[in-house]
């Protein structure tokens, strides 16, 4: 995995996209580059930092999980250096601790995968909350709660898999194959 710049104009507001995976990061950054953006990928959080520590992106469009790092340092990391940018968060493992978590730490918003160009683009424009967001009528499954609940704990011991199987009685290779799939869709 390489990091690389797909375009480089002056008078574009600029993009750093940070995603493991080069497939979505490189159809990402052709849709973002459509939509008018300047796009710099990275595919490591130590790449993407190399990057924003000399040229600073407006926006940035960070994966929750890359390889063996959490997305959630790079949240934390761009808001140190520039409160101003935006931040939107992706990821194909949403919960409920995570998403609370990316906002605290200065994400302007987290979406869950699949999303396409124009959601981010709104993301990115969204910048308080709605009150008349809709609430919905039936509780979160057994299955979800479940899910919700372990990665509440896991967020809470820095995501250290081998404590948050001792809190939760559980073997660890078990919390390894719950962790490993996808969240259940509500």
């Amino acid at each position: 995995m390489t990091d690389s710049s797909l375009t480089e104009t002056d008078d574009s507001p600029s993009l750093l996209i940070v995603d493991d995976d080069d497939v979505f990061c490189g159809v990402l950054a052709k849709a973002m580059t459509k939509r008018g953006f300047s796009v710099t990928c990275a595919h490591t959080i130590s790449g993407a930092l190399g990057f924003a520590e000399t040229a600073m992106p407006e926006y940035a469009i960070v994966d929750l999980k890359l390889a063996n790092e959490s997305g959630l340092v790079m949240v934390e990391k761009l808001k140190q250096l520039d409160p101003g940018t935006r931040i939107v968060m992706l990821t194909g493992y949403a919960s409920i601790a995570t998403a609370v978590e990316a906002i605290k730490l200065g994400a302007t918003h987290y979406l869950a995968k699949p999303v396409d160009a124009d959601e981010i683009m709104a993301a990115f424009e969204r910048t308080a909350g709605e009150s008349n967001t809709p609430i919905s009528a039936n509780p979160l499954s057994v299955g979800r709660l479940e899910w919700e609940y372990i990665h509440r704990i896991l967020a809470e011991n820095d995501n250290n898999i081998s404590v948050t199987a001792k809190i939760l009685n559980m073997h660890r290779r078990t919390l390894q194959r719950k962790l490993a799939k996808k969240p259940l869709r509500e």
